[in-house]
């Protein structure tokens, strides 16, 4: 049983990643609101706006689950996040490193690591 007096681990809103019918079509009204485009895959997009907040788009097939992303400053507070979490941790293909747990409600909630040769 978890200790409700712990905090599970911390971290700053970095982006929301929500379902999308159709990627090329909403990668570009995103930018026509001033939305520009960090990465883009057949299988997902991270737009990011004037401050950097991010919101990554997930057409029909990606593998990635609509979810809360919270970056956090250091590899170790990830790692240490994780081992409490008892969840893996997964280096993507951006470079980024993150793993996924549950969050309030049921929500899924991705704790996020960008490290200091991100280039996004």
């Amino acid at each position: 049983m978890r200790d409700e007096n712990v905090e599970r681990f911390g971290g700053v809103v970095d982006h929301l990643a929500v379902k999308c019918e159709d990627l090329e079509r909403d990668v570009r009204e995103y930018e026509r609101i001033g939305f520009r485009l960090e990465t883009r895959y057949e299988d997902w997009a991270m737009l990011r706006d004037a401050r950097g907040f991010g919101l990554a788009l997930l057409p029909p097939g990606s593998k990635h689950p609509p979810h809360l992303g919270l970056r956090v400053e250091t590899r170790e507070e990830l790692e240490e996040a994780a081992q409490r979490e008892k969840r893996p941790v997964k280096e993507h293909r951006d470079r980024t490193v993150s793993f996924y747990t549950q969050g309030v409600g049921g929500q899924i909630i991705e704790l996020i690591y960008y490290p200091p040769d991100y280039k996004g």
